[in-house]
């Protein structure tokens, strides 16, 4: 009898570690596929979420594209407009020049205090009639474009420096004539010019005036279609 037993207990002991064994073996295939698919979802999820932030960059894209389009237009009918407009036609440099071309002189895309200087002296400051002396002329370059700023660099672009100004100063002796047609120069010139500083003084012989000032430059923007990089 206690053979018998014996026997009985070890099956139940050994189907119990069977039923162990298999009971393991599923939880360990469950808890694989569970783990597999919480990965799979979060992929999933990490790819879903990558995929709207580039529909989202694409739509960004997609809506600046159509209202530089519905702008262009707009551009082309101001620029047409321009183009018929008699001030600037009346006020171009030669007969072969096209009237947007004033608009373009009258504020440069280079910092050019040689230009600016060259103009003043050869077509504001020349050419006036009865006495007249040009005593003092200085164009002032622009720093940090043109020459070193204080932190020893030069930018090239131009861009926001000093408000995109170039300042001058002249001094001039003459007649209250001449000294008159020379500020109709100034009021008259293609170029921006603004005068900040008016100094008159009176001798029994002449009138001396010295006007300080500054032209103004539009540094040249660049329009041009770039990739962009989404990141996960």
């Amino acid at each position: 009898m206690a053979t018998v037993s014996n026997d009985v207990a070890i099956r139940k002991r050994t189907q119990i570690a069977k039923a162990n064994r298999t009971m393991f073996i599923w939880i360990a295939i469950a808890s694989a596929l569970v783990g597999t698919a919480a990965v799979v979802s979060i992929f999933f999820a990490q790819k879903l979420i990558y995929t709207e932030k580039v529909l989202g960059e694409k739509q960004t894209t997609v809506s600046t594209l159509d209202s530089n389009l519905k702008v262009a237009s707009e551009l082309e009918k101001e620029i047409r407009a321009l183009s018929a407009n008699s001030a600037l036609i009346a006020s171009k440099a030669s007969e072969g020049q096209q009237p947007l071309q004033v608009v373009l002189d009258a504020l440069p895309s280079e910092a050019n205090s040689l230009a600016l200087g060259a103009s003043l002296q050869q077509r504001l400051l020349t050419g006036i009639s009865g006495d007249f002396t040009l005593e003092s002329l200085q164009v002032d370059q622009v720093s940090g474009v043109e020459i070193l700023s204080d932190d020893n660099s030069v930018d090239a672009s131009g861009s926001e420096t000093a408000a995109n100004q170039i300042t001058f100063s002249f001094g001039v002796v003459g007649d209250q004539a001449a000294l008159r047609q020379v500020l109709q120069n100034l009021e008259r010139s293609i170029r921006t010019i603004e005068v900040t500083t008016l100094t008159i003084e009176m001798s029994e012989s002449s009138i001396s005036m010295r006007v300080e000032g500054r032209a103004f430059y539009e540094p040249a923007k660049t329009i041009e279609l770039q990739d962009k990089e989404v990141k996960p």
